[in-house]
């Protein structure tokens, strides 16, 4: 059995059918202080399969444990989390005195829940290996680019792809690779969480189509100053192809108003952008738990 939520309810009715299983949506209820009560079917098969990306995660995490912990309690032997978006991956490191390194605490979080925990396109940079960060029995992160290569091949003829900043190379060329695109990875400096500096590979952009690929679209910055720097050196086009499609605030607007083309996604969050269905992905992945 599936058991997901109504945030990501498509997605999951989606996954569920092409397993030939059934999908059940856990009830919420919020109270007037905060606290919220889930009520999950009253009895559940050996082994069950919780569908719910972790895009704004706070609340989704602490749902997790109380439905985890009950689904054991009614029946359950073991517990897959699927989590096309896998939360709190980026602060792999203490860069001052007392900064709370959140990888490791989230993911034994998880691990402790669940037996297996799959994933696409973690935001892994100082390690190599998804169980290094969630060391559960089945840790398992997918990728995307495939699904990309695909997608890009069918609506744009012979694109250079960017990626805009050293973190996303390997996404980029996994992306480039099967078609032998021209890629290339932009320098980035960091300013704040709203200021970056872009410098731009040596790559003749002159009335080229050029699609900037990333894992994670969030506040925009990044992708909107890259897109800017390749109009200044005479883009055609630019398109922008992310995995999971945080977009917070006025991050889309931000890409439009330089002149980005097309946002395109994943479904791994839910967003206006989705163009690329990932379940394929997943399906094979939980078929391969069996």
């Amino acid at each position: 059995m599936i058991l997901s939520f109504d945030d990501y309810e498509l997605q999951s009715r989606k996954l569920a059918e092409s397993l030939s299983m059934e999908c059940h949506i856990i009830q919420r209820h919020r109270f007037p202080d905060g606290e919220h009560k889930l009520t999950l079917p009253s009895s559940l098969p050996d082994h069950v399969i919780f569908c719910r990306s972790l895009d704004h995660p706070n609340e989704k995490l602490l749902e997790l444990l109380l439905a985890a912990k009950t689904a054991r309690q009614l029946g359950a032997k073991e517990l897959t989390l699927v989590a096309p978006y896998l939360c709190y991956m980026r602060q792999d490191k203490a860069f001052s005195p007392g900064e709370v390194v959140s990888q490791g605490i989230i993911g034994n979080f998880l691990a402790d829940l669940f037996d297996d925990v799959i994933t696409i396109d973690p935001h892994l940079h100082r390690i190599q290996y998804l169980d290094q960060a969630v060391p559960t029995k089945n840790a398992i992160a997918l990728s995307a680019t495939s699904l990309m290569t695909k997608f890009l091949l069918e609506h744009i003829d012979n694109p250079i792809l960017l990626g805009p900043d050293s973190e996303s190379e390997q996404w980029v060329s996994a992306v480039a690779k099967p078609e032998k695109w021209t890629y290339g990875v932009c320098e980035k400096i960091r300013m704040g969480d709203q200021q970056v500096e872009i410098t731009l590979p040596e790559i003749d952009l002159k009335n080229r189509s050029v699609v900037i690929v990333d894992d994670v679209a969030s506040s925009g910055e990044t992708l909107a100053v890259a897109t800017k720097k390749c109009f200044e050196k005479n883009a055609k086009h630019v398109d922008v192809l992310v995995t999971h499609a945080l977009f917070v605030n006025n991050a889309k607007q931000r890409l439009l108003d330089e002149g980005v083309r097309n946002i395109w996604s994943t479904d791994c969050v839910n967003h206006e952008s989705n163009v690329i269905s990932s379940y394929s992905l997943l399906k094979k992945a939980i078929l391969n738990l069996q």
